[in-house]
């Protein structure tokens, strides 16, 4: 009892980086029926109350089979601060950062990969994507007695501290950070549509630029940024799931309700050349990788979880994982074929909303047009702060581990103040961000489609040549030779259009 004793004590000891959870007493060392366990040596506290304390401390620990010990830095950060998390707010934020703007994009891939094998894209990408996170909820606590919690750590423990920081640094960065200044571009110039549309014909001669609206979008951002942790904007993330999808099933909806535009086509684009037509499959197969998001964030909301052998967090994790993805695939699908049946090869490269605007907005109510749009800036300040988390934690994480405390909540304001003008800065400094959907999607898609299938191998260690071991290597290594061949194809595609970059000149 002295040595459990000890190690209820160590309990409290603040030194370990991680959580670390201590297995309940085996069942084959209690003592044999019938054998009466031998009373305490007198003058060791024999029934004081400080033993009896102990005593039910030990059932405790039996019956749940964990003992935390958490680095008081874990305490500090956004997104290790609580972990209260449930199921409900699993499925919150998962759906909050699944789903967005990128889906009204996807219309865009049909014309050069036609109704077939636009259809078949997709499904084979919902699927992959789906299994790649359940790899990602299983790792979290691949190792007992370990959680980790946040994308870069277990890139760090699969591949090495080096190569797994080299591999995953620049695409998680960018995951959230130009997340972020993509929102900004897209609810920005969404608020703008929205106020001619509401104002109409009585607008003013000079409406509010768009830097303006960047502006307004901003502070609106900021404002919802002081939110303390990750659980704390689960309210937040509800909102901007519900807005959501109400706005793709709106979008589609409306587009097939109105007449189709004359001259609609669903015939393959016809290329000059074998190069041509590759690289523009490829651009389209992009924009599909570019609609599955929210797997860099996966960890993080995770970690905001309980979790005990009883109980692990990777079960609650996956519950309301499921329940996300299936709401998610309810959106994609419809407004991928619905948008590309109402206007075939005539999709705006703004997607869904722009052509909303461009070919009926004569046509329905004003009342439900802005709506629509109203919508997706609730859901882009919603997004906002979910991707942000993961940049608050790193800025807090830098204070707190050179000044060894808490951040005041002066310095945690400061630090997302800073972070939503940076933001705004490079919106204004590159307004065509949005427009790179194809590139974008495969910079990113290793983080989605290939490394947590190596994860996998690293870590779990499957026997050689056997299924799961060939399903991994297999989808890894296809993952990968895509994203480079899209991010070839995304550069094709700019070239090919004749795509100008004005920097600092967002549209007027």
């Amino acid at each position: 009892m002295a040595m459990a004793v000890e190690g209820a004590g160590a309990g409290v000891v603040v030194s370990e980086p991680e959580v670390v959870s201590i297995p309940p007493t085996p069942r084959g060392m209690s003592t044999p029926e019938g054998t009466a366990t031998p009373p305490p040596a007198a003058g060791r506290g024999a029934a004081t109350p400080a033993r009896r304390v102990v005593e039910g401390l030990r059932g405790y620990l039996e019956e749940v089979g964990h003992l935390t010990r958490l680095n008081p830095q874990d305490a500090w950060l956004p997104i290790t601060e609580s972990r209260s998390g449930n199921a409900r707010y699993a499925a919150f934020h998962t759906l909050n950062a699944g789903l967005g703007f990128q889906a009204l994009l996807l219309p865009l891939a049909f014309p050069a990969l036609g109704w077939s094998w636009g259809i078949i894209s997709l499904t084979v990408a919902y699927f992959w994507q789906l299994y790649t996170l359940w790899i990602l909820v299983k790792l979290h606590e691949a190792v007992p007695g370990r959680r980790y919690n946040r994308y870069v750590e277990l890139a760090q423990a699969a591949f090495g501290e080096k190569l797994g920081m080299w591999l995953s640094l620049f695409p998680t960065i960018y995951l959230s950070a130009g997340s972020a200044t993509a929102l900004i571009l897209v609810g920005g110039e969404t608020m703008k549509l929205f106020y001619q549309i509401v104002c109409g014909p009585i607008c003013s001669p000079s409406p509010i630029s768009t830097i303006e609206w960047y502006l307004v979008f901003t502070s609106l951002a900021i404002v919802l940024s002081q939110l303390p942790n990750l659980n704390s904007i689960a309210g937040v993330s509800l909102i901007g799931g519900t807005t959501a999808i109400t706005y793709c099933t709106m979008s589609w909806v409306l587009s097939v309700s109105q007449p189709r535009p004359p001259t609609v086509s669903y015939e393959p684009q016809a290329y000059t050349s074998l190069g041509s037509s590759l690289f523009s499959t490829l651009n389209a197969l992009g924009i599909i990788a570019f609609a599955f998001r929210g797997h860099n964030l996966a960890l993080e909301i995770q970690a905001t979880m309980p979790s005990t052998f009883k109980h692990p967090a990777h079960v609650t994790m996956w519950r309301g994982a499921k329940v996300a993805y299936a709401l998610i695939a309810m959106c994609l699908f419809p407004v991928a074929i619905g948008g590309y049946w109402a206007y075939g090869n005539m999709v705006p490269q703004g997607g869904m909303l722009t052509a909303l605007y461009a070919f009926h907005s004569h046509d329905i109510p004003r009342g439900l047009l802005a709506a629509t749009f109203l919508l997706v800036v609730f859901n882009c300040l919603s997004s906002f702060q979910i991707y942000s988390m993961p940049v608050f934690d790193s800025f807090e994480a830098a204070y707190t581990g050179r000044t060894n405390r808490p951040c005041s909540v002066w310095v945690r304001s400061g630090f997302r103040v800073f972070y939503g003008f940076l933001s705004l800065f490079i919106s204004v400094a590159l307004p065509f961000l949005s427009s790179l959907a194809g590139l974008l999607g495969g910079l990113t898609l290793p983080v989605t489609f290939a490394y947590p299938c190596f994860m996998w191998i690293c870590i779990k260690k499957p026997e050689r040549f056997s299924s799961g071991w060939y399903l991994n290597w297999g989808l890894g290594l296809l993952g990968t030779a895509f994203s480079l061949s899209l991010c070839v194809g995304g550069v094709w595609s700019i070239i090919s259009s004749g795509m100008k970059f004005k920097f600092f000149k967002p549209p007027s």
